[in-house]
């Protein structure tokens, strides 16, 4: 197909990652949604979103509306004669009014193997719970979430050393490619939408903080699975002395030992069942370091129960 005219609609890196291959290929993009700054680092300014900053390096002009429900919003949208709107982690509800604008309307690009993980964290989600695989879809939205039929998918891998950030990297590269690939059916026969199917439906839950705490009860293999499916961010953590520690890297080993108990001096802590060995970690206002380097300088005895 020629290139069509499209708006993106986005806000974090991931989107940003999505958006760079759109603005590189044969497509428009003649307009980018995102959601609008907001305050944050140490001096709390209005930072634009990562899609908001990559649209006006490329000179596209940008649209960052509280909400979608507005008559002239709607209005504004119907204005820009699309082909089809992209979009990929939003954050905001499309409207009836907004899905049906677009000559073959909303396409959702989603990081997960539709119907499982719909929703906000479904990298995160999937290696908190042990899945070997995950992917991408490109998906036809309607009003429900995640819900629409599915034009097309590729599979990927989840290694035992994936963390959200190296799978985030990988989704991005596959969605860009499988997005322009199927851009380039949209509106032939050779593309046919594939119903969701109403087994094996999960949701991922967004991240809450109070996750991000070690409960050393549990055991090694689902204390990784946190670890890696919450790095680089928020980040799993424990607290020793008053001091918050961030876990980079574990790994779950077999040896046993009351759950949260020191086991040696190279900060190996049991779990409820097996233990895991802190590889990498980061003090709170420190950068990262290996464990025997925080044991220098942060002292945790053998014997000692983490809370």
């Amino acid at each position: 197909m020629a290139g069509l005219r499209l708006a993106f609609m986005g806000t974090p890196a991931f989107s940003a990652h999505i958006l760079r291959a759109l603005i590189g290929s044969s497509h428009d993009v003649v307009c980018v949604y995102s959601q609008p700054p907001r305050r944050a680092g140490r001096g709390k300014k209005m930072l634009p979103s990562a899609v908001q900053q990559l649209a006006e390096n490329e000179g596209i002009p940008v649209r960052t509306p509280v909400s979608l429900k507005a008559s002239d919003v709607q209005a504004d949208f119907a204005s820009l004669r699309l082909d089809a709107a992209i979009v990929v982690a939003y954050g905001l509800i499309l409207p009836k009014p907004i899905l049906e604008a677009p000559k073959y309307g909303c396409l959702n690009l989603h990081a997960s193997l539709l119907p499982r993980w719909r929703g906000a964290a479904p990298i995160q989600r999937a290696i908190m719970a042990g899945d070997r695989e995950t992917g991408i879809a490109v998906m036809q939205m309607e009003a429900g979430l995640d819900t629409g039929p599915v034009l097309s998918e590729t599979t990927v891998p989840i290694t035992a050393k994936a963390t959200a950030g190296s799978l985030h990297d990988t989704l991005a590269e596959e969605g860009a490619k499988l997005l322009l690939e199927t851009l380039g059916h949209l509106g032939d026969e050779s593309l046919v939408a594939r119903p969701q199917s109403e087994e094996g439906i999960t949701y991922a839950e967004k991240i809450s903080k109070s996750e991000a705490k070690i409960d050393w009860t549990k055991s090694a293999i689902e204390l990784d699975r946190l670890i890696r499916g919450l790095h680089p961010a928020p980040g799993a953590f424990f607290e020793h002395d008053g001091l918050r520690i961030k876990i980079i890297s574990a790994a779950p080993i077999n040896v046993s030992g009351k759950s949260g108990e020191v086991l040696d001096g190279q900060l190996t802590i049991a779990c409820g069942e097996g233990a895991l060995a802190l590889e990498m970690v980061q003090p709170a206002g420190k950068g990262r370091m290996n464990a025997a380097a925080f044991l220098n300088g942060h002292p945790i005895r053998q014997g000692e129960v983490l809370p």
